[in-house]
């Protein structure tokens, strides 16, 4: 096994679940925002907003196939989006890639999409449940493990559903 890669939306606890798990099997995580954030000097956010998305996606396609390239037995918590990335999907062949699936409800509640607030042009709440449908065929199609992030209680029970599934 050359490491495992964690993907999944916004919300569905792909980082924290990374370090669970880097820490139950005795490895370490690369996470690819925060190198992408280590690189860029601000978060992902500003880098959008500043830069733009084609910016930030050059970026976070770098520090995916550099992530992915590196063949120790690290945990990889990838961006919720480099899956779109057919360089990054190339990457992922051969690899044990495990999707933190969540539900809309959950990654609504995570992006802080479920307060009541003045309304906001554009459709968010509906441009993401676009996003999310897009991105979930892609996961799925990726992945050698899903888990219903949803249901878990945190990271850790996370990690261990993770550790169980690979095991078999």
């Amino acid at each position: 096994m050359n490491g495992i890669v964690l993907v999944g939306p916004p919300g569905a606890k792909v980082s924290e679940t990374a370090r669970a798990l880097a820490e139950r099997l005795g490895t370490t995580v690369r996470d690819t925002d925060q190198e992408v954030e280590r690189q860029a000097g601000k978060p992902v956010a500003d880098i959008f907003i500043e830069d733009g998305e084609e910016a930030f996606r050059e970026l976070e396609r770098e520090t995916a196939i550099a992530a992915l390239a590196d063949n120790s037995k690290k945990i990889i918590a990838l961006g919720s989006g480099a899956v779109l990335d057919q360089a990054v999907r190339q990457h992922l062949r051969n690899r044990t890639v495990v999707y933190l699936a969540a539900d809309f409800k959950t990654v609504v509640r995570q992006a802080g999409l479920d307060q009541p607030r003045v309304v906001l042009p554009g459709n968010p709440r509906g441009r993401l449940r676009a996003l999310l449908e897009e991105r979930a065929r892609t996961y799925e199609s990726l992945a050698t493990v899903t888990i219903q992030s949803e249901d878990a209680s945190g990271p850790d029970d996370l990690a261990e559903q993770i550790e169980q599934a690979i095991a078999r």
